[in-house]
Protein backbone atom coordinates (compact mmCIF):
# COMPACT_ATOMS: atom_id res chain seq x y z
CA UNK A 1 0.00 0.00 0.00
CA UNK A 2 2.86 2.59 1.34
CA UNK A 3 4.58 1.61 -2.32
CA UNK A 4 0.99 2.93 -4.60
CA UNK A 5 0.64 5.73 -2.04
CA UNK A 6 4.18 7.17 -2.89
CA UNK A 7 4.15 6.75 -6.24
CA UNK A 8 0.22 7.99 -6.55
CA UNK A 9 1.71 11.40 -4.57
CA UNK A 10 5.07 11.17 -6.82
CA UNK A 11 2.64 12.15 -9.88
CA UNK A 12 0.76 14.47 -8.82
CA UNK A 13 3.53 16.73 -6.94
CA UNK A 14 4.54 16.97 -10.72
CA UNK A 15 1.38 19.04 -11.33
CA UNK A 16 2.03 21.58 -8.05
CA UNK A 17 5.18 23.17 -9.75
CA UNK A 18 4.17 22.74 -13.31
CA UNK A 19 2.77 25.26 -14.96
CA UNK A 20 1.86 25.65 -18.80
CA UNK A 21 2.76 29.16 -19.17
CA UNK A 22 3.48 29.36 -23.02
CA UNK A 23 4.24 32.85 -24.63
CA UNK A 24 0.72 34.85 -24.91
CA UNK A 25 -0.49 34.67 -28.81
CA UNK A 26 -1.69 38.38 -29.21
CA UNK A 27 -2.14 40.97 -32.37
CA UNK A 28 1.16 42.05 -33.71
CA UNK A 29 -0.25 45.28 -35.54
CA UNK A 30 1.02 47.68 -32.88
CA UNK A 31 3.33 50.25 -33.45
CA UNK A 32 7.10 48.81 -32.30
CA UNK A 33 9.05 51.89 -30.57
CA UNK A 34 12.33 49.95 -28.96
CA UNK A 35 15.45 48.75 -31.41
CA UNK A 36 16.55 44.71 -30.66
CA UNK A 37 19.84 44.35 -30.56
CA UNK A 38 19.99 40.57 -30.77
CA UNK A 39 23.25 39.13 -28.96
CA UNK A 40 24.18 35.31 -30.08
CA UNK A 41 27.47 33.91 -28.11
CA UNK A 42 28.71 31.35 -30.24
CA UNK A 43 31.83 28.94 -29.61
CA UNK A 44 32.37 26.23 -32.65
CA UNK A 45 28.45 26.87 -33.70
CA UNK A 46 28.34 25.64 -37.35
CA UNK A 47 26.08 23.06 -37.41
CA UNK A 48 23.44 25.25 -35.18
CA UNK A 49 24.21 29.09 -36.16
CA UNK A 50 22.49 28.49 -39.53
CA UNK A 51 19.34 27.46 -38.57
CA UNK A 52 19.11 30.48 -35.81
CA UNK A 53 20.07 33.12 -38.44
CA UNK A 54 17.36 31.85 -41.15
CA UNK A 55 15.07 32.59 -38.35
CA UNK A 56 15.71 35.63 -37.82
CA UNK A 57 15.54 36.58 -41.31
CA UNK A 58 12.03 35.53 -41.12
CA UNK A 59 10.75 37.61 -37.92
CA UNK A 60 7.87 39.19 -38.20
CA UNK A 61 9.55 41.72 -36.06
CA UNK A 62 12.90 42.59 -37.61
CA UNK A 63 16.22 43.31 -34.81
CA UNK A 64 17.44 46.49 -35.36
CA UNK A 65 20.80 44.40 -35.60
CA UNK A 66 22.33 40.97 -34.81
CA UNK A 67 25.44 40.43 -33.25
CA UNK A 68 27.10 37.57 -33.40
CA UNK A 69 30.43 37.02 -30.75
CA UNK A 70 32.62 34.61 -32.46
CA UNK A 71 34.17 32.95 -29.14
CA UNK A 72 37.47 31.86 -30.53
CA UNK A 73 35.92 29.05 -32.58
CA UNK A 74 37.85 26.68 -34.34
CA UNK A 75 35.43 25.89 -37.33
CA UNK A 76 33.27 27.56 -39.64
CA UNK A 77 31.27 29.78 -36.99
CA UNK A 78 32.53 33.21 -38.29
CA UNK A 79 32.76 32.72 -42.13
CA UNK A 80 28.99 31.23 -41.42
CA UNK A 81 27.94 34.56 -39.90
CA UNK A 82 29.27 36.69 -42.40
CA UNK A 83 27.78 35.33 -44.61
CA UNK A 84 24.89 36.00 -43.39
CA UNK A 85 25.92 39.76 -43.40
CA UNK A 86 25.62 40.40 -39.62
CA UNK A 87 27.93 41.99 -37.39
CA UNK A 88 30.71 39.95 -36.47
CA UNK A 89 32.80 40.26 -33.15
CA UNK A 90 35.63 38.60 -32.90
CA UNK A 91 36.52 36.86 -29.10
CA UNK A 92 39.02 38.79 -27.15
CA UNK A 93 41.35 37.03 -24.58
CA UNK A 94 39.56 35.55 -21.69
CA UNK A 95 40.58 38.05 -18.77
CA UNK A 96 41.12 36.89 -15.09
CA UNK A 97 37.66 36.59 -13.17
CA UNK A 98 35.24 35.73 -15.92
CA UNK A 99 34.01 32.77 -17.61
CA UNK A 100 33.54 32.07 -21.29
CA UNK A 101 30.24 32.78 -22.44
CA UNK A 102 29.59 35.36 -20.05
CA UNK A 103 32.84 37.25 -21.49
CA UNK A 104 31.21 36.42 -24.71
CA UNK A 105 27.92 38.00 -24.23
CA UNK A 106 29.40 41.20 -22.01
CA UNK A 107 31.53 41.79 -25.07
CA UNK A 108 28.77 41.80 -27.91
CA UNK A 109 26.74 44.18 -25.25
CA UNK A 110 29.26 46.23 -25.74
CA UNK A 111 28.81 46.99 -29.16
CA UNK A 112 25.06 46.65 -29.49
CA UNK A 113 23.44 50.18 -29.83
CA UNK A 114 19.69 48.63 -29.50
CA UNK A 115 17.80 50.09 -26.23
CA UNK A 116 16.31 46.25 -25.99
CA UNK A 117 18.66 43.23 -25.70
CA UNK A 118 17.49 39.59 -27.03
CA UNK A 119 20.21 37.22 -25.52
CA UNK A 120 20.00 34.20 -27.93
CA UNK A 121 22.18 30.93 -27.46
CA UNK A 122 23.55 29.51 -31.02
CA UNK A 123 21.27 26.73 -30.96
CA UNK A 124 17.62 28.58 -31.10
CA UNK A 125 15.24 28.14 -33.29
CA UNK A 126 12.65 30.91 -34.09
CA UNK A 127 9.28 30.77 -35.16
CA UNK A 128 8.53 33.60 -37.56
CA UNK A 129 6.38 35.83 -35.25
CA UNK A 130 8.44 34.44 -32.01
CA UNK A 131 10.02 37.98 -31.48
CA UNK A 132 7.25 40.37 -31.99
CA UNK A 133 5.50 38.22 -28.90
CA UNK A 134 8.43 38.04 -26.94
CA UNK A 135 8.97 42.04 -27.28
CA UNK A 136 4.92 42.17 -26.35
CA UNK A 137 5.55 40.23 -23.14
CA UNK A 138 8.02 41.58 -22.36
CA UNK A 139 6.14 44.72 -22.74
CA UNK A 140 3.55 43.58 -20.25
CA UNK A 141 5.71 41.58 -17.71
CA UNK A 142 7.51 45.24 -16.88
CA UNK A 143 10.25 43.22 -16.52
CA UNK A 144 13.01 40.85 -18.03
CA UNK A 145 11.58 37.28 -19.94
CA UNK A 146 13.34 34.55 -20.41
CA UNK A 147 12.49 31.26 -22.11
CA UNK A 148 12.96 27.63 -22.04
CA UNK A 149 12.89 26.42 -25.26
CA UNK A 150 11.17 23.52 -27.09
CA UNK A 151 13.31 20.36 -26.90
CA UNK A 152 13.75 19.64 -31.41
CA UNK A 153 15.27 16.20 -30.97
CA UNK A 154 16.54 13.89 -33.75
CA UNK A 155 18.66 11.46 -32.73
CA UNK A 156 17.87 8.60 -30.50
CA UNK A 157 20.46 9.77 -27.34
CA UNK A 158 19.29 13.27 -27.98
CA UNK A 159 15.41 11.82 -26.72
CA UNK A 160 17.16 10.28 -23.50
CA UNK A 161 17.08 14.16 -22.13
CA UNK A 162 13.25 13.81 -21.83
CA UNK A 163 13.66 13.13 -17.81
CA UNK A 164 16.09 16.32 -17.57
CA UNK A 165 13.92 18.86 -19.79
CA UNK A 166 11.14 18.00 -17.50
CA UNK A 167 13.10 19.01 -14.37
CA UNK A 168 13.71 21.83 -16.13
CA UNK A 169 10.68 22.99 -16.70
CA UNK A 170 9.18 22.27 -13.39
CA UNK A 171 12.10 24.54 -11.75
CA UNK A 172 11.54 27.36 -14.19
CA UNK A 173 7.91 27.35 -14.40
CA UNK A 174 7.07 26.65 -10.41
CA UNK A 175 4.73 28.70 -8.88
CA UNK A 176 6.55 29.11 -5.89
CA UNK A 177 9.76 30.19 -7.96
CA UNK A 178 7.67 33.63 -8.21
CA UNK A 179 8.89 35.18 -5.08
CA UNK A 180 12.18 33.49 -4.67
CA UNK A 181 14.95 36.38 -4.68
CA UNK A 182 17.77 33.74 -5.90
CA UNK A 183 14.63 33.04 -9.18
CA UNK A 184 16.56 32.69 -12.15
CA UNK A 185 16.30 33.26 -15.86
CA UNK A 186 17.00 30.86 -18.48
CA UNK A 187 19.80 31.13 -20.35
CA UNK A 188 19.35 30.04 -24.02
CA UNK A 189 16.84 33.02 -24.45
CA UNK A 190 16.55 36.64 -22.57
CA UNK A 191 15.08 39.55 -23.52
CA UNK A 192 15.59 42.44 -21.26
CA UNK A 193 15.72 46.57 -21.68
CA UNK A 194 19.05 48.30 -21.77
CA UNK A 195 18.41 50.01 -18.83
CA UNK A 196 17.15 47.12 -16.68
CA UNK A 197 20.62 45.43 -17.68
CA UNK A 198 22.85 48.13 -17.26
CA UNK A 199 20.88 48.87 -14.01
CA UNK A 200 22.68 45.31 -12.74
CA UNK A 201 25.85 46.11 -14.58
CA UNK A 202 25.01 43.49 -16.63
CA UNK A 203 26.87 39.85 -17.32
CA UNK A 204 29.98 41.65 -15.37
CA UNK A 205 27.88 41.15 -12.05
CA UNK A 206 27.69 37.32 -12.58
CA UNK A 207 31.41 36.87 -14.53
CA UNK A 208 32.58 34.10 -12.70
CA UNK A 209 29.66 32.04 -12.10
CA UNK A 210 28.77 28.74 -13.85
CA UNK A 211 25.50 29.01 -13.65
CA UNK A 212 25.62 32.63 -15.17
CA UNK A 213 21.56 32.38 -16.34
CA UNK A 214 20.54 31.65 -12.82
CA UNK A 215 22.51 34.23 -10.86
CA UNK A 216 21.72 37.05 -13.27
CA UNK A 217 18.48 36.32 -12.41
CA UNK A 218 18.96 36.98 -8.82
CA UNK A 219 20.40 39.63 -10.08
CA UNK A 220 17.54 41.48 -11.57
CA UNK A 221 15.37 40.50 -8.74
CA UNK A 222 17.56 42.29 -6.41
CA UNK A 223 17.35 45.44 -8.64
CA UNK A 224 13.73 45.12 -8.38
CA UNK A 225 13.03 44.04 -11.61
CA UNK A 226 10.48 41.05 -12.27
CA UNK A 227 11.61 38.35 -14.28
CA UNK A 228 9.25 35.90 -15.82
CA UNK A 229 9.93 32.81 -17.29
CA UNK A 230 8.04 31.08 -20.33
CA UNK A 231 8.01 27.71 -22.18
CA UNK A 232 9.03 28.13 -25.61
CA UNK A 233 5.97 25.60 -27.18
CA UNK A 234 4.67 26.97 -30.23
CA UNK A 235 7.61 29.82 -30.62
CA UNK A 236 11.11 29.06 -29.30
CA UNK A 237 12.85 25.84 -30.30
CA UNK A 238 16.17 24.61 -29.76
CA UNK A 239 18.68 21.30 -30.94
CA UNK A 240 20.74 21.68 -28.03
CA UNK A 241 23.47 18.46 -28.91
CA UNK A 242 23.47 17.67 -31.86
CA UNK A 243 27.17 16.33 -31.96
CA UNK A 244 26.91 13.53 -29.63
CA UNK A 245 26.18 11.97 -26.64
CA UNK A 246 29.13 12.67 -25.11
CA UNK A 247 28.52 16.97 -25.61
CA UNK A 248 25.05 16.45 -23.79
CA UNK A 249 26.25 14.84 -20.82
CA UNK A 250 29.11 17.68 -20.24
CA UNK A 251 26.30 20.64 -21.10
CA UNK A 252 23.55 18.81 -18.56
CA UNK A 253 26.02 17.69 -15.92
CA UNK A 254 27.16 21.47 -16.05
CA UNK A 255 25.28 23.05 -13.76
CA UNK A 256 22.78 19.74 -12.72
CA UNK A 257 23.82 19.70 -8.95
CA UNK A 258 24.28 23.42 -8.59
CA UNK A 259 21.37 24.18 -9.88
CA UNK A 260 19.34 22.90 -7.29
CA UNK A 261 20.79 25.39 -4.78
CA UNK A 262 19.19 28.32 -6.10
CA UNK A 263 15.45 26.68 -6.03
CA UNK A 264 13.07 27.86 -3.11
CA UNK A 265 12.54 24.76 -0.91
CA UNK A 266 8.86 24.60 -1.78
CA UNK A 267 9.81 23.93 -5.38
CA UNK A 268 12.73 21.39 -4.51
CA UNK A 269 9.89 19.19 -2.38
CA UNK A 270 7.71 18.27 -4.76
CA UNK A 271 10.28 17.50 -7.59
CA UNK A 272 12.22 15.17 -5.03
CA UNK A 273 9.00 12.96 -4.43
CA UNK A 274 8.28 13.25 -7.96
CA UNK A 275 11.75 11.94 -9.43
CA UNK A 276 11.76 9.30 -5.86
CA UNK A 277 8.62 8.13 -7.36
CA UNK A 278 9.57 7.99 -11.23
CA UNK A 279 13.15 5.84 -10.22
CA UNK A 280 11.22 3.82 -8.06
CA UNK A 281 8.91 3.05 -10.48
CA UNK A 282 11.44 2.02 -12.96
CA UNK A 283 12.22 -0.71 -10.11
CA UNK A 284 9.10 -2.86 -11.27
CA UNK A 285 11.67 -5.06 -13.54
CA UNK A 286 13.57 -6.46 -10.45
CA UNK A 287 10.65 -6.70 -8.17
CA UNK A 288 8.70 -8.54 -11.34
CA UNK A 289 8.12 -12.01 -9.51
CA UNK A 290 7.26 -10.26 -5.82
CA UNK A 291 3.96 -8.91 -4.25
CA UNK A 292 5.34 -4.91 -5.00
CA UNK A 293 5.33 -5.86 -8.99
CA UNK A 294 1.48 -4.80 -9.55
CA UNK A 295 1.65 -1.78 -7.79
CA UNK A 296 5.27 -0.57 -9.11
CA UNK A 297 3.35 -1.54 -12.69
CA UNK A 298 0.74 0.69 -11.84
CA UNK A 299 2.77 2.96 -11.00
CA UNK A 300 5.03 2.75 -13.64
CA UNK A 301 2.00 3.17 -16.46
CA UNK A 302 1.15 6.02 -14.73
CA UNK A 303 4.06 7.79 -15.08
CA UNK A 304 4.22 6.83 -18.74
CA UNK A 305 1.28 8.24 -19.58
CA UNK A 306 2.38 11.78 -17.09
CA UNK A 307 5.33 11.74 -19.07
CA UNK A 308 3.17 11.56 -22.45
CA UNK A 309 1.45 14.50 -21.11
CA UNK A 310 4.16 16.59 -20.27
CA UNK A 311 6.84 15.42 -23.49
CA UNK A 312 4.18 17.59 -25.59
CA UNK A 313 5.04 20.75 -24.07
CA UNK A 314 8.53 20.00 -23.63
CA UNK A 315 10.13 18.08 -26.85
CA UNK A 316 9.63 16.04 -29.17
CA UNK A 317 10.46 13.00 -27.73
CA UNK A 318 8.73 10.12 -29.52
CA UNK A 319 6.91 7.23 -27.98
CA UNK A 320 9.73 4.77 -27.26
CA UNK A 321 11.38 7.13 -24.79
CA UNK A 322 7.99 7.41 -22.71
CA UNK A 323 7.25 3.99 -23.04
CA UNK A 324 10.55 2.65 -21.81
CA UNK A 325 11.00 5.19 -19.69
CA UNK A 326 13.59 3.41 -17.71
CA UNK A 327 16.19 4.99 -19.93
CA UNK A 328 15.98 8.17 -19.52
CA UNK A 329 16.07 7.93 -15.65
CA UNK A 330 19.09 6.09 -15.64
CA UNK A 331 20.42 8.57 -18.18
CA UNK A 332 19.35 11.28 -15.52
CA UNK A 333 21.07 9.40 -13.06
CA UNK A 334 24.84 9.41 -15.09
CA UNK A 335 23.92 13.30 -15.78
CA UNK A 336 23.41 13.96 -11.77
CA UNK A 337 26.15 11.06 -11.03
CA UNK A 338 28.72 12.72 -13.14
CA UNK A 339 27.91 16.71 -12.38
CA UNK A 340 28.28 15.51 -8.47
CA UNK A 341 31.90 13.89 -9.57
CA UNK A 342 32.79 17.17 -10.76
CA UNK A 343 31.52 19.96 -8.12
CA UNK A 344 32.72 17.37 -4.80
CA UNK A 345 35.88 16.68 -6.57
CA UNK A 346 37.30 17.56 -9.18
CA UNK A 347 36.02 21.14 -8.15
CA UNK A 348 35.24 22.26 -11.72
CA UNK A 349 32.95 21.82 -14.42
CA UNK A 350 33.90 21.39 -18.13
CA UNK A 351 32.28 22.78 -21.14
CA UNK A 352 32.86 23.60 -24.58
CA UNK A 353 36.58 22.65 -24.08
CA UNK A 354 37.14 25.30 -20.76
CA UNK A 355 37.20 24.10 -17.40
CA UNK A 356 35.44 26.41 -15.15
CA UNK A 357 35.98 26.45 -11.54
CA UNK A 358 33.57 25.85 -9.02
CA UNK A 359 32.74 29.23 -6.44
CA UNK A 360 33.07 28.20 -2.80
CA UNK A 361 29.98 28.87 -2.05
CA UNK A 362 28.21 27.21 -4.66
CA UNK A 363 29.76 24.14 -4.05
CA UNK A 364 28.26 21.39 -2.02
Amino acid sequence: MWITMLLLLGCLSAFIVFRKNTIPVVDETEQRSRKLSVIIPARNEQFNLPYLLDSLQSQTYQPFEIIVVDDFSTDRTREIAERYGVKVISGKSLPQGWTGKSWAVWNGYLHAKGDAFAFLDADIRLAPQALALLMKARERSKGVISVVPFHQTERLYEKLALIMNILGIFAFTSVFERSNPQKGVYGSCILTLREDYEAINGHESVKSEVLDDLLIGSKFMEAGILVTNFIGYGLVFFRMYPTGIRSQIEGLSKGAILSTGTLSLWTVIPIAIWTIGLLLSNTVWLFIHTSWALPLMVGYLIYMLQLFYFAKYVGVFGILIPVFHFFSSLFFIIVMGYSLYQVVVLGKVKWKGRYVKVRGRRGL
